[in-house]
């Protein structure tokens, strides 16, 4: 990596850094809303995974977004990554699928986790902006419940991600198999992240939380196990975290760990964000402030999370 890496357009954005994810575009109301975008022209924005399924919807989004803001950073979520029998991307699988998207979104200038990690010096800044990829590995389950028999025990309870059957692990042989290897080049990538920006924190980005204890899914439970690995849990504190992304869970919330705010941005299916439509609140009101964003809490003060149903 570069000493100072620039966004793709050389110009670095000035205003306020906004996130959003699981903006499924595959429905037609999401891709209403998404159409509405508000221009941002001195901004930039993470989409954090689950943008869509297809290179269509991808191309759909990054242009919108490119559009309305002056930087994007895109990490993908499991929606990306499945496999089709037909359409632009039939038959493509596993790291090959997430390499097709990556090339999509360098295609509109989106900043991807294969890209050098960019030095954010607009509002609430510095801070280095860290797009990363890590998938899961089933480990947030129980301590009785062997990996072996992990997907029975979701089963149990009539839960099963498409994830199943439609995200395949080529050319590794498992899911988490896969989820080693990513945790093991993103630590990589962070470590040297941390050396080459000492003292400056990060923003951290993925589709799927860092940490177990932020995984609250009231009514599925056991969808758990697909929503990311314990290996990761610590990784706020030995990155220098000033906020991590994430999405995936539909549940939008606030918490603060260890002095470090996380942040999931879901935008989410559109029955799940139907509330918030019919009060006249769209996707301009869903994006998130990530940076500056809201102050910290006092250090001796207990915050708890902060449910954010209309915002």
């Amino acid at each position: 990596m570069s000493d100072r890496p620039s966004p793709p357009n050389g110009k670095s954005p000035t205003g306020k850094l906004y996130a959003i994810s699981d903006i499924h575009v595959a429905f037609a109301a999401n891709r209403e809303a998404w159409a509405n975008l508000a221009p941002h022209p001195n901004d930039g924005l993470v989409l954090c995974g689950d943008i869509g399924e297809t290179v269509e919807h991808l191309q759909l989004a990054f242009s919108t977004a490119k559009k309305h803001f002056n930087t994007i950073w895109w990490c993908p979520g499991n929606h990306e990554l499945y496999t089709f029998a037909k359409g632009s991307s039939g038959g493509v699988r596993g790291v090959n699928k997430y390499q097709q998207c990556v090339e999509i979104a360098r295609s509109y200038d989106v900043l991807t986790p294969e890209d050098d990690f960019v030095l954010w010096e607009g509002r609430g800044g510095p801070a280095v902006i860290a797009p990363i990829f890590t998938l899961y590995d089933y480990s947030f389950r129980p301590d009785d419940v062997t990996l072996e028999n992990a997907v029975l025990w979701a089963r149990e309870m009539n839960i099963e991600a498409t994830d199943e059957f439609l995200l395949h692990p080529d050319p590794y042989s498992s899911r988490q198999e896969w989820c080693k290897a990513l945790v093991q080049k993103f630590e990589r990538k962070l470590e040297v992240t941390k050396i080459q920006f000492p003292g400056v924190p990060l923003v951290i980005a993925n589709h799927w939380p860092l940490r177990e204890d932020l995984v609250n899914l009231k009514f599925i439970p056991r969808f758990s196990i697909w929503c990311g690995t314990k290996l990761t849990e610590d990784w706020h504190r030995r990155f220098n975290a000033k906020v991590v992304i994430s999405g995936h869970l539909h549940i939008r919330r606030t918490d603060w760990k260890d002095g470090c705010r996380f942040e999931e941005v879901s935008l989410g299916y559109p029955q799940q964000w139907k509330e918030c439509i019919e009060m006249g609140i769209g996707v301009n009101e869903l994006l998130r402030e990530i940076l500056p964003g809201p102050e910290p809490p006092k250090e001796s003060e207990q915050v708890p999370p902060q449910w954010r149903r209309y915002g």
